[in-house]
């Protein structure tokens, strides 16, 4: 496999891409851009759709934090986040009333096609990123996020090395690849995730479809031996279980 000289060329460019920046276009991957838009175009009928509706799969935590996040609800640095959202995360029996309300708007598409195409996707984006580091290909679990985002808006905005915010501008039939920090420890800082926001200076709303590819709720998250060598042999980074690490988040984004 590491011998196909265009696979070595995509390592090589992940490799770059992970070093330099954090974030990057994912182009050529197979997906039809017919069904990203179907995707996104499913996603703006949710949000069409009159409050009350919306409110029958309120977010809470009961349910697990899924369903639907009302305006302001999402905190950021103490501040509330101008902005809609819906999470769909493994359903649980309990939860079904999630995927029954979805299914009246056809989002039956997300868990099932569009799922499955985007987790085949999302893994061998990993398995590239393992060999870019010099591991095994299997080196890695999920921890990465791609982002199917309208391509009429612009407001998806990353932060460079020189400190400056520059826009990832859509380009139609990519995703925004984002590494996130727990990629960080794995590789012990090789590997440094990027800060991002997103400001839409735009009259009309912006919808994008964030796939979060985790790692498993118990996985211990620290630096892998192969990148430790290449890092002066010691770690930089405590153990982490990632599951831990994602309920303080959930904790600190939700709990005023």
């Amino acid at each position: 496999m590491a011998n196909d000289k265009d696979l070595l060329q995509v390592v090589r460019l992940l490799d770059d891409a992970c070093r330099e920046a954090g974030f990057f276009y994912v182009k050529g991957h197979g997906i039809a851009e017919s069904l990203m838009k179907e995707v996104r175009d499913v996603t703006h009928k949710f949000f069409q759709l009159p409050y009350e509706e919306k409110l029958k799969i309120k977010m809470t935590p009961q349910n697990g934090y899924r369903g639907y996040q009302r305006l302001g609800e999402n905190i950021t640095n103490g501040k509330p986040d101008m902005q809609e959202a819906i999470d769909l995360i493994a359903e649980k029996k309990k939860h079904h009333s999630i995927m029954r309300l979805l299914n009246l708007v056809n989002m039956e598409i997300l868990p099932n096609q569009w799922k499955e195409l985007i987790c085949d996707l999302s893994r061998k984006i990993m398995q590239g990123i393992a060999l870019a580091l010099g591991g095994p290909v299997d080196a890695f679990e999920g921890l990465l996020t791609l982002v199917n985002q309208d391509d009429d808006i612009c407001a998806l905005e990353v932060k460079n090395q020189s400190g400056e915010w520059i826009y990832a501008k859509p380009i139609p039939g990519t995703f925004v690849c984002n590494i996130g920090d727990m990629l960080k420890v794995w590789s012990n800082g090789i590997y440094q995730p990027t800060l991002h926001r997103v400001v839409n200076n735009s009259p009309r709303y912006r919808v994008s479809v964030a796939f979060f590819y985790e790692s498993n709720f118990d996985a211990a998250i620290e630096p892998v031996e192969f990148c430790r060598e290449r890092t002066g042999g010691v770690a930089k980074y405590e153990k982490v279980v990632y599951g831990e690490h994602l309920i303080k988040k959930v904790l600190n984004n939700f709990i005023k």
